[in-house]
């Protein structure tokens, strides 16, 4: 007879992220004399992928592993192309130094999930976010929508750049300069893998 774990496992289902129907933003918020113009950048990640894996039936069997491609982080909004260039590069060369930290990595060491309504959960996913050559713990919230061949997650989490031995910048001259606290919002599609013979 096929023990419990191994029937849960066998409802695991497998998901890709896809970067292209998700939304991933960093907000930065800004002092100085530019913020009253209302400069607070918004970063878009442009380029990830991944893989979760998802048991309704049993939460802590579910995962996530999530990588960013570091120099794929464009400013959005209304910026002049002046400033959003030089963000931009302020942003590569000396915030995320992406010449040697090309990649931002998260991996999932523990998740829980409570069911709200029929392929609905409410999860927190507890794991390690790589960093600017920094590890360190992070916890996530977020809402998961199931559906036949696909998966949603939506929720925002924070972090503060000095941990991760990112110092804190001035752009524009010194006009502007942005805080240490980092919020990050997301809503991210990921579809269902095709079972393969050999699984």
């Amino acid at each position: 007879m096929e023990s419990s774990t191994n029937m849960a496992e066998g409802l695991t289902a497998c998901y890709s992220l896809d970067a292209a129907k998700s939304r991933f933003l960093v907000r930065a918020s800004a002092s100085g004399l530019l913020s009253a113009f209302g400069h607070n950048p918004s970063i878009a990640i442009r380029n990830f992928t991944g893989e979760a894996r998802f048991s309704p039936e049993a939460p802590e069997q579910s995962s996530l592993h999530l990588k960013i491609d570091a120099a794929s982080l464009a400013v959005t909004g209304e910026v002049n192309e002046k400033d959003r260039h030089e963000m931009e590069r302020v942003m590569r060369e000396d915030v995320l130094e992406t010449d040697h930290y090309p990649e931002i990595r998260f991996d999932s060491s523990a998740i829980q999930a409570s069911k709200i309504t029929e392929g609905m959960y409410r999860a927190q996913i507890g794991g390690k976010l790589f960093l600017h050559g920094v590890e360190r713990g992070l916890e996530v919230g977020c809402n998961v929508t199931m559906r036949d061949d696909s998966l949603r997650a939506n929720g925002d989490f924070s972090i503060r750049q000095t941990d991760y031995r990112i110092r804190l910048v001035t752009i524009a001259g010194g006009g502007l300069k942005l805080k240490d606290e980092l919020k990050f919002t997301f809503d991210i599609v990921a579809h269902r893998k095709r079972e393969t013979a050999g699984d």
